[in-house]
């Protein structure tokens, strides 16, 4: 795969008119005022049918896995894609280019909604999905990817970071048939607005914290003793509330825990390593649609801004600027279409390849939105030229699903394996 085909290309032209019409005249409103990105979003779903075709999907998914299972008794959840396909095609895989579609588009003008978006419908529904039962899948998955549902994946302690599992202290204590937990998240994307979270916990069993077992539960907004706290300001992603959870003796049956196993294979670490991976391919697909705007944004400029009597772009200074920025967009752009083709061809990217995505990817974007603040100069640093939220908004992809350090361990163990 080298171009979009025909049919991506008439995607991507339907999705870019409806945000330059109904998102981007609201672009204060969303990074200045505080205005959640749900309802601008599920007007999205709604219009291109995603919200329909992703039930639609769900449910061919499950009859299909309902007849192997006839045919083939005994298959686990680890023997399931944690792939979701929103639109079933005649083959039984979906097209995963129109999946990445609304991602680059929706980061040429505002990542932070992309941020929100994924975490609902990508991780929180993906790691129920891969590992939840039947009723647990069937209970939230829909609404999750329908958008009905806002959903939130909480990993990260006030303590932890890169060493998630490692500096965890969150926990979940048996108490008859019920579990009670325990535990603070910070930097949880949907955390103040979400009505189902999936909370990563280790079991306290009395046992050394390093060798207890990592557990998943699915939470409901408003149960007792669960707390969500106002968005935190930050940096940039502000059209993505990011907040803290708070939990104290909170109660839960076994209906709640991922896969209702205790079995770590089942719903502990491997599961919420599935998670990142995947996380790490949206990453790169936010990356393109920054670059391509700061590009866009950038060579305008160039022609249009006029200093010591000729258009900035006469100089190759700024040639050298241009030139590096299509570089990366020709990078990233080929590193997306080698996702999308190993996955029409039903493979899939090993954690070390993912991460490699990523990083190259997430540097990649924040480099060239950087270098488009010091093309437009002055103005550049002005929130009327977009280009400022941009470079603030690519930031946080160096940090956020591994830091760029942790993609780097990655690879290197990978290589060193081998």
């Amino acid at each position: 795969m080298f171009e979009w085909s025909e049919e991506h290309d008439m995607m991507r032209t339907a999705v870019r008119q409806f945000i330059e019409k109904e998102i981007v005249p609201e672009l204060d409103a969303f990074e200045h005022e505080g205005r959640p990105p749900y309802d601008a979003l599920r007007k999205m779903f709604s219009t291109f049918g995603i919200d329909a075709a992703a039930r639609a999907g769900f449910a061919k998914r499950i009859r299909r896995e309902a007849a192997a299972e006839e045919s083939a008794p005994g298959a686990t959840a680890n023997d399931r894609d944690d792939d979701l396909d929103l639109d079933l095609g005649e083959g039984g895989r979906s097209d995963p280019a129109m999946t990445l579609i609304p991602t680059i588009e929706l980061s040429r003008y505002c990542p932070g909604m992309v941020t929100a978006l994924g975490v609902s419908v990508g991780l929180t529904s993906a790691a129920i999905n891969a590992k939840g039962t039947l009723a647990q899948r069937q209970r939230w998955v829909p609404d999750l990817l329908s958008l009905t549902m806002i959903g939130a994946w909480a990993i990260t302690e006030p303590g932890s970071g890169s060493d998630a599992f490692g500096s965890m202290v969150s926990t979940a204590r048996r108490d008859g048939d019920e579990y009670v937990l325990n535990g603070s998240k910070t930097f949880i994307t949907n955390g103040p607005y979400a009505d189902t979270i999936v909370f990563i916990c280790k079991l306290d069993e009395g046992n050394r914290p390093a060798e207890r077992k990592v557990l998943s539960f699915v939470l409901d907004k408003g149960m007792p003793g669960l707390e969500q706290s106002k968005p935190l300001r930050k940096m940039g992603m502000h059209s993505s509330p990011t907040g803290e959870l708070f939990l104290t003796d909170v109660r839960a049956g076994r209906d709640r825990l991922i896969g209702e196993t205790e079995d770590v294979a089942a719903g502990g670490r491997e599961g919420a390593k599935a998670t990142f991976a995947q996380e790490r391919v949206g990453v790169a697909g936010m990356a393109l649609g920054i670059i391509e705007r700061c590009l866009e944004l950038s060579v305008e400029y160039a022609k249009e801004r006029v200093q010591f009597g000729r258009p900035i772009g006469d100089f190759q200074l700024i040639q050298d600027k241009l030139a590096r920025m299509e570089v990366a967009r020709l990078n990233v752009n080929n590193l997306v279409f080698r996702y999308i083709e190993m996955t029409q061809a039903g493979k899939h990217l090993s954690l070390a390849e993912a991460s490699a995505l990523k990083l190259y990817s997430a540097r990649a974007a924040s480099e060239v939105a950087m270098e488009a603040v010091q093309l437009f100069g002055g103005n550049g640093y002005m929130s009327e030229f977009r280009v400022e939220q941009l470079a603030r908004d690519a930031k946080v992809l160096q940090i956020y699903a591994g830091t760029d350090e942790i993609q780097i361990t990655h690879i290197a163990k990978d290589l060193l394996r081998r």
